[in-house]
């Protein structure tokens, strides 16, 4: 015909063995994703593991002296921040010390491996919750230097723009700001030389983030 159009019954139609041939070759692929569905399934970690604080890695390599990073545990922010020596410096000087509430982590806000002036395993690593102890809301990070934003003498840390509460980089609290408490630390421990597990304890210590005054 000239007008283009073809006959029902006409043209190059799928042959009906061909046609089944593919159904047949669909059903069996569903079959087997089904069936590996399940092996699949296992190789991600389970929503209620996850929920219920599985531990995880940290991998501390690229984070260079002055930078912090967030990960995520338990649903909650986790700062891993690299100090560098002038911070730490900082943080044993009366210039940062007169600052504060609680200088010496003496209200139960970390586990015993970190009550010391750096409240860290290693001096140089500070692992924090990032959740303030106010009302609940997450601080700014305001490095050391940041006088032109903080104002003159700052000496670094932590600053919650919704009530004004501050701590310093050890996570220490102010004096004189909503927050009653510093900022807790989580139970974790090194794995490598430049890797942390949040969520485990060093061998031979137990501590529960449960087990804080508040967070």
């Amino acid at each position: 015909m000239s007008d283009g159009i073809i006959p029902a019954g006409h043209g190059p139609a799928t042959p009906r063995r061909d046609f089944l041939t593919l159904v047949a070759g669909a059903l069996s692929a569903v079959g087997i994703a089904s069936a590996l569905w399940p092996f699949i399934d296992t190789l991600e970690p389970a929503a209620d593991t996850l929920a219920a604080g599985a531990p995880i890695d940290v991998d501390l390599s690229p984070v260079k002296p002055g930078q912090q990073i967030t990960v995520a545990w338990r649903g909650r922010p986790i700062w891993v921040l690299h100090r560098t020596a002038d911070e730490l410096k900082m943080l044993q000087s009366q210039a940062d010390i007169r600052l504060l509430r609680d200088p010496n982590s003496t209200n139960l806000q970390q586990p015993k491996y970190a009550l010391n002036w750096h409240r860290s395993i290693k001096p140089e690593w500070l692992v924090l919750v990032g959740i303030c102890t106010h009302l609940g809301c997450i601080p700014n990070f305001e490095p050391l230097g940041n006088g032109a934003a903080m104002g003159p003498g700052w000496p670094g840390g932590y600053f919650c723009p919704c009530h004004g509460s501050k701590y310093d980089l050890a996570g220490r609290v102010f004096a004189g700001v909503p927050a009653p408490y510093n900022l807790p630390v989580p139970p974790y421990r090194f794995i490598a030389n430049n890797k942390i597990r949040i969520g485990e304890n060093p061998q031979g210590s137990e501590f529960d983030l449960t087990e804080i005054d508040q967070i």
